[in-house]
C-alpha cells in the first residue's frame, strides 16, 4: 500500500468542497436563490453551430453525481427487485420486516422516522434493518442504487446503537466528501429530531476543535483526512471507544485518492468488537476487495438495481435542416403535449445556453444545468427543477448518467451523442432517454436530427438496439397529440 502524506492524502477531498461557499452545518442550509438565467454564458443573439464541435464532452466526478442524486430525489426508488443476501455465519440470524413499529425503536426516535415521511420501510431497510439492530451486533456489506433508502437504514442504526450518558463518540461515519457528509448529517439530524439527547459532530474542513480538548458528541460524521488528524494526530477522540463505523459511498471512496489508505488506517485503530456497516451504490470487484479488507463475516445484501431498457420508452425522431427548426419543433411539441416534465440534451455548453434563452425569451420555465456551474448552482437548479419551479431542464452530459428524475416523461435530444471518432454513442443515448420511462412508467424520447450525419448516428442507434425510431411530424398537431396518448 503507498504512503501518502497528510497534505496529498486530503487533497482530493478538499478539491470539491472549495467549489462551496461557506456552509453554516450546524442548521438548516441558506437558501439559494440562484437563477437559472444568471448562470447562463454566450450571447442569445448568436448564430449556434449546426454540428457541435466547438467544445468536448463535459465530464463530472462520480462524487458529484451522487451529491447530485441525492439532491434531485423526491422520494424514494420503487424498486421491486428481489433482495439478494448472503451470510458467512449460517446461524446469524436472518429476518424482514414489514413496519418501523417492529423494529422496536425507542419512542422518540420512531417518531423522528415518521416526522421524515417514512411510513413504511423500502425493501432495503425491511431486509438490513432487523440485521443492523440485532443483538450481539452483525457487519453488514450492502449494495444498492442511490434513491433505495439505505442512508436512512444506517442513519437509524447509528441513532440507535448511541448510549446518552456516555460522553465521547461512540458512531463514526466516513463519506468521501465534505457534501456528501452533510447529507448524511441532515439526515442524521432529522431523524434525531426528538432526541435531543443524541449529539452530532461534523468533522470536515472548516470544523476546528480546540487543541488538548475532547470531542464529547456521540456521533462523527467526516471525511476520513480530518477523521484521522483528530483521532490520531491531535487525539480529540479515542477510536478504540467506537461501537459502530459506518463506511458510506464506499464506491466513491475508492476512487478518490488516498481515501482507501486513510480507511484502513482509522479501521485498524477500532476494536475488533466494532459493528462494521459498509455501504456501496456498486458491486465491482475492487470494491468487494476493499469491503472484505475491512469488514469482518459480513452480512451481504444486494438489491439489484432497475435496468435502464427502452421497452417502455416509445422513442422518435424529427427531420429539421438547423438549429432554428430544432427549435421550433420543440416548442410545436411543447406546446401541444401536457408534459410533466423534460430533459433537453444538448452537446455542447454554447448550444445549451443559447437553447435557454431562447426558450425563456418565449416564456417558457427553463432550468440549464452545465459543467462550469459551481456544486452549489447545481444544487439549486437541481432543486427548483425537482419543485417544479421549471419544467423544462436543458443540459449537457452532466446528467446523462446515474441520475434519476421520476418525473420526467420526455426526454428531447437537441443533438444525438456522438464519440470522438463520430460514431454514435449508444451508451449515453441509453442512459440519456433512460431519464424517462423509470420504474414501469411509460415515457418518450424525441431525437431531432438535422442533416446526413446525425441521420447516420440515428440509424447506428437503431441498429445497435434493434429497435424502429419512428419519424415524427412537428408540424403535424394531430400527429404531435397522439404522444400524450
Amino acid at each position: 500500500m503507498s504512503k501518502v502524506s497528510w497534505e496529498e492524502a486530503t487533497e482530493e477531498e478538499l478539491k470539491l468542497a472549495e467549489k462551496l461557499k461557506s456552509v453554516e452545518i450546524k442548521k438548516e442550509p441558506p437558501a439559494n436563490n440562484v437563477s437559472p438565467s444568471t448562470e447562463r454564458s454566450g450571447d442569445s443573439k448568436s448564430p449556434v453551430p449546426d454540428t457541435p464541435n466547438d467544445e468536448g464532452d463535459e465530464q463530472i466526478t462520480p462524487a458529484e453525481r451522487s451529491l447530485l442524486q441525492k439532491i434531485i430525489r423526491r422520494g424514494l426508488v420503487e424498486n421491486k427487485n428481489d433482495i439478494e443476501i448472503q451470510r458467512k455465519d449460517p446461524s446469524s440470524p436472518l429476518f424482514s420486516i414489514k413496519t418501523f413499529e417492529a423494529l422496536h425503536l425507542k419512542p422518540n426516535l420512531l417518531k423522528g422516522v415518521y416526522a421524515m415521511g417514512f411510513n413504511a420501510p423500502s425493501r432495503i431497510q425491511e431486509a438490513a434493518l432487523p440485521i443492523l439492530l440485532a443483538e450481539p451486533p452483525q457487519n453488514m456489506i450492502a449494495q444498492s442504487q442511490s434513491g433505495t433508502g439505505k442512508t436512512a437504514a444506517f442513519v437509524l442504526a447509528m441513532l440507535s446503537r448511541v448510549d446518552p450518558s456516555k460522553n465521547y463518540p461512540q458512531v463514526l461515519c466516513l463519506s468521501p466528501t465534505y457534501e456528501l457528509a452533510i447529507q448524511t448529517g441532515e439526515v442524521a439530524v432529522k431523524m434525531a429530531q426528538y432526541c435531543p439527547e443524541i449529539k452530532l459532530r461534523y468533522a470536515v474542513r472548516g470544523e476546528e476543535v480546540p487543541r488538548g480538548t475532547k470531542i464529547t458528541e456521540h456521533i462523527i460524521i467526516g471525511t476520513p483526512g480530518k477523521v484521522l488528524d483528530w483521532g490520531v494526530k491531535f487525539k480529540f477522540f479515542d477510536l478504540g471507544l467506537v461501537s459502530v463505523f459506518v463506511l458510506d459511498e464506499a464506491d466513491i471512496m475508492i476512487a478518490t485518492q488516498g481515501h482507501q489508505d486513510q480507511s484502513f488506517r482509522i479501521h485498524k485503530m477500532l476494536k475488533r468488537s466494532c459493528q462494521m456497516m459498509f455501504f456501496s451504490a456498486t458491486y465491482e470487484q475492487d470494491v468487494m476487495t476493499f469491503a472484505e479488507a475491512i469488514v469482518r463475516n459480513p452480512v451481504i445484501i444486494r438489491l439489484k438495481r432497475e435496468e435502464e431498457s427502452l421497452d417502455n420508452i416509445k422513442q422518435y425522431y424529427v427531420n429539421c435542416r438547423n438549429a432554428e427548426e430544432k427549435y421550433r419543433a420543440i416548442s410545436n411539441i411543447y406546446g401541444v403535449v401536457t408534459i410533466g416534465q423534460a430533459i433537453i440534451f444538448c452537446q455542447t455548453r454554447k448550444i445549451a445556453s443559447w437553447l435557454s434563452e431562447k426558450m425563456s425569451r418565449d416564456g417558457h420555465a427553463v432550468a440549464l444545468l452545465t459543467g462550469e456551474l459551481t456544486v452549489e448552482q447545481r444544487i439549486a437548479v437541481l432543486d427548483r427543477f425537482r419543485e417544479g419551479v421549471e419544467k423544462v431542464l436543458i443540459t449537457t452530459n452532466v446528467l446523462a448518467r446515474g441520475i434519476d428524475v421520476e418525473q420526467v416523461t420526455i426526454v428531447v435530444n437537441f443533438d444525438l451523442p456522438v464519440l470522438v471518432n463520430r460514431r454514435a454513442d449508444c451508451e449515453t443515448y441509453l442512459h440519456r432517454i433512460g431519464r424517462t420511462g423509470r420504474f414501469g412508467k411509460a415515457g418518450i424520447a424525441i431525437n431531432l436530427v438535422d442533416g446526413q450525419e446525425a441521420m447516420g448516428l440515428l440509424r447506428q442507434i437503431e441498429e445497435h438496439f434493434g429497435k424502429k425510431i419512428a419519424l415524427l411530424d412537428a408540424e403535424d398537431v394531430d400527429e404531435i397529440e397522439k404522444l400524450g396518448q
